[in-house]
């Protein structure tokens, strides 16, 4: 009888298969993590820069669109900085023209697995009113 017990004892090979899956498990999961935060600032970045070059085409001032480009993306942190934020054409915008606005931004990853940052960049593209 005893000897029929031991033959049953899977004690051992659950403790090893978890041991063995645990660490693509915590991968997948992690990876999960960092993509989704990292679509998230480059969802933002875009929209900032769409933000940045509607104020250029509205208002005509560099400032006043790196302001806006700044304050359209408040979940990203820390925040943009008007040195990421490159408009052409600077200073003005003519009737006719397109204004493009480019935010360039280095994201701080969360685990350093994949690499201590990446850089992603938002892009947003208006014709100038008249």
């Amino acid at each position: 009888m005893l000897r029929l017990r031991r033959l049953r004892d899977d004690g051992g090979a659950a403790a090893l298969e978890f041991a063995l899956v645990l660490p693509v498990l915590l991968l997948l999961v992690f990876g999960l993590m960092e993509f989704s935060r990292l679509y998230n600032v480059q969802i933002s970045l875009t929209n900032a820069a769409r933000e940045g070059a509607r104020v250029m085409a509205i208002e005509k001032s560099p400032a006043v669109a790196r302001a806006a480009a700044s304050a359209a993306a408040p979940s990203v942190t820390p925040a943009i900085t008007g040195a990421q934020i490159a408009i052409t054409p600077s200073p003005t915008c003519a009737a006719g023209d397109t204004v493009h606005v480019r935010i360039t931004y280095d994201v701080a990853l969360m685990t350093g697995w994949f690499g201590p940052n990446l850089t992603l960049s938002g892009t947003g593209a208006m014709r100038c009113g008249g």
